[in-house]
């Protein structure tokens, strides 16, 4: 349950409100009630007996049922992949390294531009195809391969098309500023003003982003850069994201993104305890990603001294075709567990409620309570600490999608 409290932090990350011998009931695809299975029928005594021959019955005895996952940190709308990176990075080769030849998201942007709208359609919706199979029902997808004004345009007009024909929600995320551009390259201020004077306008004016994200990160935007453009967003009516302190010790992005009372600072590697301070001040939300650390062979995101410090955590795959090419959630609340150390509990609320507040849709997901959409998970287990005692193992059964059954016996429906 959340009852509008916020995101959870601290000790009432662990606190899961967990139901034995439980039911949720879902009417014209929102949650009717959500509790005991004997006040469940007293609830059902009300209906029409008209009514209940009409109610499908799902048992979901030996099962767990949980909200519907949020994956909150995704690129997932992309052409192309980047498998040769891998045995780079096995080799010896840094992020920034990799980045500067051309490859990282220079790679995938040359993919991306070459690619046709429709393409980069197809492409993400088997991606959206398997997250439903890995229980998760809304998604966050960020721009940020196009990086020019019209591809920009391109990856999110793919981005509301799939919101739009897929059953999965997905919210939408400008990010032109990922990278500066070849034909930006030594002239990164430049870039910055097409980002503030023209890109920004034209996603507001056409309602095609809800947040503006920025790769604050050195070699990328440095934080006058970052604040200039966020500033910019803020007066079009953007929301704020930032992916901060993933590379460089002590650059200041989580200071900054608590500054700017920033809905969420995304990847947290290199954090500072200053910036660790600041975000427990802010109220913003911590979205870490141990699936990028582990692919990257990097020390993952400091969960504990976050959690312990107050701030909100959420969890996230950071889906995208370089360093974290997957779309399975489970896996990353595996890592959470076995890399960052945090509890069952505490991955499950990161996964849910906290990951509503930092797509902003804590009011209609993220937990099983009377007025929330009926998006539900049953997961094929005796107890929700089995989710990351079985690691690397769906366990899946049944999705639930505004009361719609779309995962069935682990297997797409239609």
């Amino acid at each position: 349950m959340d009852g509008g409290r916020g995101p959870r932090k601290g000790r009432e990350m662990s606190r899961l409100g967990v139901i034995a011998d439980g039911s949720v009931i879902i009417e014209d695809g929102v949650i009717a009630f959500c509790g005991s299975d004997t006040l469940a029928e007293l609830f059902m005594g009300s209906i029409s007996k008209e009514a209940l021959e009409k109610v499908e019955v799902i048992d979901a005895r030996g099962m767990v049922a949980a909200p519907g996952l949020i994956d909150s940190h995704t690129h997932a709308v992309y052409a192309g992949s980047r498998e040769n990176e891998l045995e780079m990075r096995l080799h010896g080769a840094k992020y920034l390294d990799i980045l500067k030849q051309g490859g990282g998201i220079l790679s995938t942007a040359r993919q991306t531009r070459a690619a046709a709208e429709e393409a980069l359609v197809t492409e993400a919706k088997s991606r959206l195809d398997r997250y439903l199979l890995h229980g998760v029902t809304t998604v966050e997808v960020k721009s940020g391969y196009g990086l020019t004004v019209e591809d920009e345009l391109k990856q999110l007009r793919a981005i509301r098309s799939l919101d739009r024909n897929h059953h999965v929600d997905v919210i939408s995320t400008f990010m032109g500023a990922h990278a500066i551009p070849p034909e930006y390259a030594g002239r990164p201020d430049d870039y910055v003003k097409l980002v503030i004077e023209e890109m920004l306008p034209t996603v507001a004016s056409l309602g095609l982003a809800e947040f503006c994200d920025v790769f604050c990160e050195q070699g990328v935007f440095d934080i006058s850069q970052t604040a200039r453009i966020q500033e910019a967003a803020t007066a079009l009516g953007l929301k704020l994201k930032l992916h901060a302190d993933e590379i460089a010790e002590g650059f200041g992005g989580a200071e900054l993104a608590a500054a700017l009372r920033s809905v969420s600072a995304d990847h947290l590697l290199k954090v500072s305890h200053t910036g660790i301070e600041a975000l427990a001040s802010s109220g913003t939300i911590a979205v870490l990603l141990p699936g990028t650390a582990l692919f990257l062979m990097e020390t993952p995101a400091p969960a504990r001294a976050l959690i312990e410090a107050g701030v909100p955590v959420a969890l996230a795959t950071d889906c995208n075709p370089g360093t974290s090419p997957t779309c399975s959630l489970p896996f990353v609340m595996n890592a959470a567990c076995l890399t960052m150390r945090m509890t069952p509990a505490e991955v499950l609320t990161a996964c849910t409620i906290n990951a509503a507040y930092a797509v902003g849709r804590a009011s209609s997901i993220g937990s099983l309570e009377a007025g929330k959409k009926g998006d539900v998970v049953l997961f094929k287990a005796d107890n929700y600490k089995q989710l990351q005692y079985y690691y690397g193992m769906n366990l899946v059964d049944t999705v639930i999608k505004n009361g719609e059954v779309v995962v069935k016996g682990g297997m797409l429906v239609g």
